[in-house]
């Protein structure tokens, strides 16, 4: 990312919290927000941030807010033992994913009692930092009808972040604390947040992948920032529609002329019996597919061919590609379907030691299937390919399943950016 550091992004400030494999840190630089600090807890995700984008901070070094051009400091481990104080009236954007597993599918449920919960740190952080603008990515499980009321409160909690859960207190009575404030509306402005959430699915926004997620997006209210027009900028921007309509035309197959008869036959009788067919005026563009992430999109290359004799986990100079090697042993059994190439991926998942069974295989167009490379994994979340993810096969396929597709990420944040300049230019 240093590449796109100029003195027009210098303007404006970014603190990514949770950071991960840097998914989310790659989006809101890429929308022109110079980080001033990152924080993460694992051990192989710190290793790939310094490898790529920061620096790692040794204990009791102190903090300062780096110059434009400088390299962020890490800070590696836990969020807890860091104070913010340094940071407060110099961030624009406090970003991050707190740990999801407390509250999804995947995980085991426990919602706000589990310790994993990383919510309360990023309200701490609001406190102490004072953003103009928060973005927060986490699972749909959020959603869930078990887990709706807790977020419910995290909403409100976003919005009041100055009014603190007493030490011990369950978090049911301080929600109802919180709703009696919000209902007074007696607060200075520069101590609430307008809160807003979206359920996305990140290949409505060019991402070559079903990824479900929940993103929430909060602006101080001082700024008089225009919610409404927020909403208009982070509108769906691909179509499944019009991914069927190109198959249907005839254009899809013309971008993949090497794809068998047979397999545009079954890809074909598999497709809705209709589309609504939209003018030109209408149209969005249409989902990407896993072949398009492997043919490359945005003008990404081709990545080279798994050949069988490649599925021995040896690293081979694949036309310069990293991570591209072959994994032996791919299963599918019921309940773990493979990867189709004409749709876009399954979601990428973190799972327990990587990304288990049909999750990572792709079914090729010759009947045969194998797992997905490190690298065909990256582009399926529209991470660069010069992007270096550290650590064995396993902890890069946790740190991919864990991030944020880069492009959902950008999508927002620049949003974000507009949504500050013309409240700032109005105000």
């Amino acid at each position: 990312m240093s590449e796109q550091r100029s003195a027009a992004n210098a303007q404006r400030t970014s603190v990514e919290l949770f950071a991960g494999g840097g998914g989310l840190a790659m989006a809101v630089e890429r929308a022109g927000f110079r980080p001033l600090l990152f924080n993460e807890f694992a051990k192989r995700a710190c290793e790939t941030l310094a490898a790529n984008v920061a620096t790692p901070l040794d204990e009791g070094q102190p903090l300062r807010i780096p110059g434009p051009g400088e390299r962020p400091p890490l800070v590696v481990g836990d969020v807890r033992k860091l104070d913010f104080d340094y940071l407060q009236g110099n961030v624009d954007v406090l970003a991050g994913g707190p740990p999801c597993q407390p509250f999804s599918l995947g995980g085991i449920g426990r919602g706000d009692e589990d310790d994993r919960n990383g919510f309360p740190h990023m309200f701490r952080a609001i406190r102490e930092m004072r953003p103009k603008a928060v973005i927060c990515e986490n699972v749909r499980g959020l959603l869930r009808p078990s887990f709706r009321p807790y977020f419910e409160y995290i909403e409100r909690e976003l919005a009041l972040p100055f009014q603190v859960r007493a030490e011990g207190s369950d978090w049911r009575d301080h929600d109802m604390a919180l709703r009696r404030m919000l209902a007074k509306c007696n607060l200075p402005d520069d101590e609430r947040y307008d809160v807003e959430h979206f359920d996305v699915n990140a290949a409505d926004y060019g991402v070559p992948q079903i990824r479900h997620r929940v993103i929430l997006v909060a602006f101080r209210r001082d700024l008089g920032v225009d919610l409404k027009r927020f909403r208009r900028l982070v509108a769906p921007r691909f179509s499944d529609n019009s991914l069927y309509e190109d198959m249907a035309d005839g254009s899809y197959w013309a971008r993949h002329p090497e794809v068998p008869r047979k397999v545009r036959e079954r890809v074909m009788a598999r497709q809705p019996a209709q589309t609504t067919l939209q003018s030109s005026s209408e149209r969005l563009p249409p989902w990407r597919t896993l072949r398009d992430a492997i043919k490359g999109i945005d003008g990404q290359p081709p990545l080279p061919r798994i050949r069988p004799e490649h599925l021995d986990r040896r690293e081979r100079n694949l036309g310069g590609f990293t991570d591209h090697i072959g994994w032996p042993d791919a299963r599918i059994y019921p309940g773990h379907t493979p990867n189709e190439l004409d749709r876009p991926a399954k979601t990428v998942k973190a799972g327990v030691h990587g990304v288990p069974g049909g999750e990572s295989v792709v079914l090729l167009d010759d009947g045969t299937h194998r797992y997905m490379t490190v690298r065909e994994t990256a582009r399926v979340m529209t991470f660069p390919d010069d992007w270096r993810l550290e650590g064995p096969r396993s902890e890069k396929m946790r740190q991919l399943g864990n991030a944020v597709p880069v492009l959902l990420g950008q999508a927002f944040a620049e949003a974000v950016a507009i949504a500050l300049a013309e409240a700032e230019s109005t105000g």
